[in-house]
């Protein structure tokens, strides 16, 4: 397994976690999981539901494997009338946080998700409502560690994330959603009707808060990285062809600010082949050759940091160079993070002779040539 830096958190994570899919069934079946997620070195666990039988369940077991996990833990998710609820009334929020705690029988929680944000009317309320308080009282007094926010609309998470309350963000990627436009019905992201015309490059909003992430340090825990499965069908899948398990978590784990991606394992046997990814070929992970071929999808003139560019006879790292290019452009300056980050570099765009090489060689129809021109007018100077 290879670690991340979690935004910055100071915590190292596994970039494969585990999600709650899999935490039905029983406690001998969650005793199964979590012998398979330590096996492969996963240390990222998100629990978001409200079931108190499973919450019990994952209590006793967390007893069994003291210290090895990173918690995720969600608040406004509870439980009533024998099924799971969102809310935000606050006095709901502490009693839910409270039987959480007392069922994973856990002192404090790493991360503290406030949970399924999607519309900036709810985001504006949390903020200055009793929730944001809730969540500010609970690091304050060492109950979570750090305060965390799940979203499906990027308008929203970019919100979340340039308020300063959040150090987490949980986030829906793939490659079919990366091209929706913001919205707050998250059922939209796998609508059919959306997908009936062909969708073309990544949606700017969602490019600007990996980037916004990156520059700021906000961690990104991935959710929904198969689509719930349908991008690997190629029946349903929205792109008409269906990627494999490898090429969609490496699409995730490729973007910036991305920590770990939670596999949506239902399986010991479905866990164990996501945190085989870090030992995966790069043949393997490569999804360029596909993502070129999708019949319902296209991506023309945007890099997707895929690395087919490379090798550049002069050993510049296109990919990295052109991640940097991007984050300023994002930022309409220069950020001091990304300016070291590009000092540091052995080659630097300054060094490109323009021969065309890395573009013949681009899946995506990508300016390199004008990009490198950019980056060494933008970086002249940082050596």
């Amino acid at each position: 397994m290879n670690y991340r830096a979690l935004g910055n958190t100071g915590l190292l994570v596994g970039e494969i976690g585990m999600g709650c899919e899999g935490l039905a069934g029983g406690e001998e079946h969650i005793r199964e999981m979590f012998a398979a997620a330590r096996a492969m070195g996963v240390n990222y666990l998100d629990f978001y539901t409200a079931d108190p039988e499973v919450r019990s369940s994952v209590g006793r077991v967390l007893k069994e494997v003291p210290g090895h996990f990173v918690l995720q833990g969600h608040l406004c998710s509870v439980w009533q009338n024998g099924q799971y609820k969102r809310t935000r009334e606050i006095r709901e929020v502490r009693e839910g946080f409270a039987d959480l705690m007392e069922r994973l029988d856990v002192p404090s929680l790493d991360v503290g998700m406030i949970h399924y944000v999607d519309s900036m009317e709810d985001w504006q309320a949390i903020l200055e409502g009793p929730v944001g308080a809730f969540a500010r009282e609970l690091k304050q007094s060492g109950r979570i560690h750090h305060i965390g926010l799940s979203s499906h609309n990027p308008q929203v998470a970019l919100a979340a994330v340039e308020s300063g309350l959040i150090e987490v963000l949980m986030f829906s990627i793939n490659p079919c959603y990366d091209l929706q436009p913001a919205g707050e019905d998250c059922e939209a992201l796998w609508s059919e009707a959306n997908y009936e015309k062909q969708l073309i490059n990544m949606n700017p909003d969602r490019q600007a808060l990996y980037e916004t992430c990156n520059r700021l340090g906000v961690g990104i825990t991935v959710m929904k990285a198969f689509g719930g499965g349908d991008l690997l069908d190629e029946k349903l899948s929205p792109a008409g062809k269906a990627l494999t398990a490898y090429q969609c978590l490496h699409y995730c784990l490729t973007r910036p600010g991305v920590a770990t991606v939670l596999a949506g394992a239902r399986t010991p046997a479905e866990l164990v082949k996501s945190a085989g990814y870090s030992d995966a070929s790069e043949a393997e992970k490569d999804f360029a050759p596909a993502f070129a071929g999708f019949p319902k999808i296209r991506w023309e003139g945007h890099c997707m940091y895929c690395g087919h560019c490379a090798p550049c006879p002069k050993g510049i790292d296109v990919a990295m160079v052109t991640k940097f290019l991007n984050l300023c452009k994002a930022q309409g300056h220069m950020p001091e993070t990304v300016r070291e980050h590009y000092r540091v570099l052995e080659h630097k765009a300054s060094e490109c002779t323009a021969c065309g090489a890395c573009e013949t060689r681009c899946p995506f129809q990508v300016p390199v040539r004008d990009n490198m021109r950019q980056a060494a007018e933008l970086f002249q100077g940082v050596e």
